[in-house]
């Protein structure tokens, strides 16, 4: 994440709110690759949502100096956490992966 933002920085991005993240984005593209390499589930829809507001987050710490504290990603994770949605039920099957695979 902070290598997409120090990327937008050294871009000429001033505010965050240039910052778009939609499923054709790269960012979006490349994290669903690495958490759902099969492509067997569905992306959830707020996940470009999440991602962008994730990035624009670090994109803001950046800016400002705050990646040169220790610690500096613990108040973006905080802010993230409550994008979070619950678990779904069929992530807790016993017999999930087998499913995915058959």
């Amino acid at each position: 994440m902070d290598k997409y933002a120090r990327n937008y920085l050294a871009e000429g991005i001033k505010n965050k709110d240039e910052i778009i993240v939609t499923p054709e984005s790269e960012i979006y593209k490349s994290l669903n690759q690495h958490y759902n390499r099969n492509n067997h589930i569905q992306p959830p829809e707020r996940l470009s949502l999440v991602i962008q507001e994730t990035l624009r987050e670090f994109f803001c710490a950046v800016q400002s100096g705050r990646d040169a504290e220790p610690s500096w990603k613990k108040t973006i994770y905080k802010v993230i956490n409550r994008m979070d949605d619950p678990i779904p039920d069929y992530f807790k099957d016993p017999n999930f992966l087998e499913r995915l695979e058959g």
